[in-house]
């Protein structure tokens, strides 16, 4: 499902699922995600960077297709500029869990966020999973303030980073 162009002044953007040609493209956005906000993902750009592009090929073709996991992405024509992914929750069976969100800071502000959100969203229902959980570092009020534009709300659990042990993650939930 590719939703209409989002379009912020002379600036247009598709969102759509990810496809096995966008792996070098993928790979390219996810560098920029790791230098950009370092914390809100589970490996460094030193890791990502070292990683084949055999294998971020492989990942984008998994992800491209199926009821498990999605990646979609903002493609303006060119450098991808948004990502968000989805993942069935193994112990929840009507949850997606949202993951690897971002968007390149000159997008941000432009309702690209929510027409990411919103392709996850609809990618969950058809697989038959009406709920959608995220977390956020604690601390990351700006990325609070977005999902709550987007009509998540905070549940109030509180979990540990998976990698920084000092730092807490909070989850927030809506429908999908």
């Amino acid at each position: 499902m590719t939703t209409a162009p989002t379009t912020t002044a002379t600036r247009r953007a598709t969102v759509r699922r990810v496809r096995p040609p966008d792996a070098a493209r993928m790979r390219a956005l996810r560098l920029e995600m790791l230098a950009d906000a370092p914390l809100a993902f589970l490996e460094t750009v030193a890791e990502a960077a070292a990683r084949p592009h055999a294998d971020y090929a492989a990942r984008i073709a998994a992800v491209s297709r199926g009821t498990a996991t999605a990646q979609f992405v903002a493609d303006p024509g060119g450098r991808f500029v948004g990502h968000a992914g989805g993942t069935a929750a193994p112990d929840e069976p009507g949850l997606t869990v949202i993951y690897a969100v971002y968007l390149t800071p000159a997008w941000r502000g432009s309702g690209l966020l929510a027409h990411l959100v919103d392709e996850v969203a609809a990618w969950s229902r058809a697989c038959g999973r009406p709920e959608l959980m995220l977390e956020v570092v604690v601390g990351n009020d700006r990325a609070c303030r977005a999902y709550q534009k987007l009509g998540f709300v905070d549940t109030g659990v509180r979990v540990p980073h998976p990698k920084i042990p000092t730092l807490r993650e909070l989850q927030m939930r809506r429908p999908a």
